[in-house]
């Protein structure tokens, strides 16, 4: 009888044991409220820049080709070395047309004795017309060789002109200051006037041309913006710096000068072409470079870090906020433009709104967060 009793216990013990297990599954877990790091959004004024590729281009490029045929007596000018606007490059053998000159100067003075005589011959038929010593046909005759023989004496004059330019084109000279390029002839070599092959390259590269290549779009994007007031230039010309593939920038600051009128129909870019300073010759035509093209001041824009921001199925832009009831709310933003780690932010989001940019892994919307103040955020977050 008492053992039986014992054994009633234990059984008592177990069950009461087991109820209290169970209504432990039952009980409400302790909720953890988690943190995120948040900024708050504010108005700013930000320099809007767009990174372009580009291409140097010469300032100006002369292709020296001879305007007269001959022997290459000399060369003088050392290749690779700068040139000024005047400067004799190459001599061509001036002897034959020294020749054509003279012929032309012999040619001239028999043209002017037939003229001075014809004139003689007409001033004497004129007062013999009058007495009736010569016929008409004789005074006609002497009035249409006079005429003759003056216009063949323009033409012997325009010849001597011509044969004086030509000796002249002997010495072939350099129509614009810069560096010279390779020769591609030595003394000895027969040039003729005219040839498809240039004798040398002048090429002026002080200042310097960089040819830089922007989608349509985003050019009529743009012009838009500036014609709205949008976005602001200063003294009313954009500015550029170039940046070289090892990560360097150029020391000087170059000034945009014009866009193209025609978009590439293969690429659908227009060219937009800045002028830099290249007074040490650093820049050489060819070379491709990035340019960095500010566009002028936007001003009371919003900028969200860009760890911020993700793309949902759609492909839309969302980031995700805490509301006044630091309730996680998610929003889908039009980012427009990279403004270094941060986007530029057109719609969805508003002045004072607090931007959730870490703790994003452990949050979703529609559950409750806690806000933590952000390095990047010089507003204290919201009273909890």
């Amino acid at each position: 009888m008492q053992i039986k009793r014992k054994f009633a216990v234990i059984g008592l013990v177990n069950i009461l044991f087991v109820v209290g297990c169970d209504d432990s599954k039952n009980a409400p877990p302790h909720t953890v409220i988690p943190d995120v790091g948040i900024i708050t959004l504010k108005e700013e004024s930000v320099n809007i820049t767009s990174k372009l590729p580009g291409r140097i281009v010469p300032y100006e490029v002369a292709e020296i080709r001879p305007q007269v045929g001959g022997i290459i007596l000399s060369r003088q000018f050392k290749e690779g070395s700068t040139v000024n606007a005047g400067e004799p490059l190459y001599q061509i053998d001036p002897a034959p047309l020294l020749v054509e000159l003279d012929r032309a100067k012999g040619s001239l003075a028999k043209a002017q004795s037939a003229a001075d005589n014809s004139r003689l011959t007409l001033n004497r038929f004129t007062s013999l017309l009058k007495s009736h010593y010569v016929s008409q046909q004789d005074y006609d005759e002497a009035q249409t060789n006079a005429k003759e023989a003056q216009a063949n004496l323009q033409v012997a004059k325009a010849a001597v002109e011509s044969a004086r330019i030509n000796l002249n084109y002997a010495s072939v000279t350099s129509p614009l200051s810069g560096l010279s390029g390779k020769s591609t002839v030595t003394i000895g070599a027969l040039v003729t006037a005219n040839q498809g092959q240039a004798l040398v390259t002048v090429q002026r590269l002080d200042p310097i041309y960089v040819d830089v290549t922007q989608s349509a779009n985003d050019f009529l994007r743009l012009k838009t913006d500036m014609e709205q007031g949008i976005i602001e230039q200063s003294q009313g010309q954009a500015t550029a710096i170039l940046e070289f593939d090892n990560g360097k920038q150029y020391a000087h600051t170059g000034k945009l000068q014009f866009s193209d009128l025609t978009v590439d129909e293969t690429t659908g870019s227009v060219t937009l072409r800045a002028i830099f300073p290249n007074p040490d010759n650093t820049l050489l035509p060819g070379m491709y470079v990035t340019a960095v093209l500010s566009e002028g001041i936007q001003r009371n824009v919003l900028l969200v870090p860009q760890e911020a921001v993700t793309r949902n199925a759609s492909g839309k832009a969302t980031t995700l906020i805490l509301d006044p009831e630091n309730i996680v709310q998610s929003r889908e933003i039009i980012a427009t433009k990279a403004i270094g780690d941060k986007w530029l932010v057109t719609s969805g989001l508003h002045p004072g709104d607090r931007v959730i940019i870490s703790g994003l892994q452990q949050i979703r919307p529609g559950i409750k967060a806690h806000a933590l103040p952000s390095p990047l955020d010089s507003n204290p977050p919201l009273p909890q």
